[in-house]
């Protein structure tokens, strides 16, 4: 099994939505649908999926402003971290620069706290509570695809800010420590902004890891 993974960055803050599946599957998934709707299902059609499920890794804004209009037109349940629910039922409480949205609130289908597995799509996948740059962030981990979707944890060279509400530095080392730990380095990290990387080439050149290391 290999994957199919388109990725759209979008919206002001240059956030990355996913699109994935198993090669030639017409199922998939959407990961962190933050702004651009019309783009987003756009790349759907191109691919030719149904999606079956939207999966948030946590709900600062720049990740959820497109939830509701995709969820709409696709029909696909959105899966949520269960401790961030409350942004995404009502986002604009929670946006603090001007101009930004206005964006359309949304009842999460199902929540989550970290370590259920998904079986969607055809795929297998690892919830994992990963916490730091916001309370409740999870990553979601394909198995047996070396493939995880990091949302604001891990970026190449880079890590997630913690000057957010619930940011907190200790604990966003210990959930990329998590993550080292359990995956190995050929693991593809798709994050949230910036481009695709490994696990491997993050433990080798990313200076915030460097606390890690020691």
């Amino acid at each position: 099994m290999s994957l199919d993974v388109q990725m759209l960055t979008v919206g002001p803050i240059a956030e990355n939505c996913f699109v994935l599946r198993r090669e030639g599957s017409g199922s998939g998934l959407i990961v962190d649908p933050g702004e651009e709707p019309d783009r987003i299902l756009a790349a759907v059609e191109a691919m030719g999926v149904k999606v079956e499920a939207i999966l948030v890794t946590h709900c600062h804004f720049d990740h959820i402003g497109a939830v509701a209009p995709v969820a709409t037109v696709t029909g696909a349940p959105v899966y949520c971290p269960e401790m961030e629910t409350p942004l995404l039922t009502d986002i604009m409480a929670y946006i603090p620069y001007p101009g930004i949205g206005p964006y359309e609130n949304y009842e999460p289908d199902e929540t989550l706290k970290g370590g259920e597995v998904l079986e969607l799509a055809g795929m297998t996948i690892d919830v994992i509570f990963t916490p730091g740059h916001s309370p409740g962030h999870v990553t979601y981990s394909v198995r047996g695809e070396d493939a995880m979707f990091s949302g604001d944890v891990l970026f190449q060279g880079s890590v997630g800010r913690v000057d957010l509400p619930g940011g907190d530095w200790p604990t966003l080392l210990r959930s990329i420590g998590t993550l080292l730990d359990s995956h190995s380095d050929e693991t593809g990290v798709y994050p949230g902004h910036m481009g695709v990387t490994t696990l491997g080439a993050e433990r080798a050149t990313n200076p915030f890891l460097a606390d890690l290391a020691r």
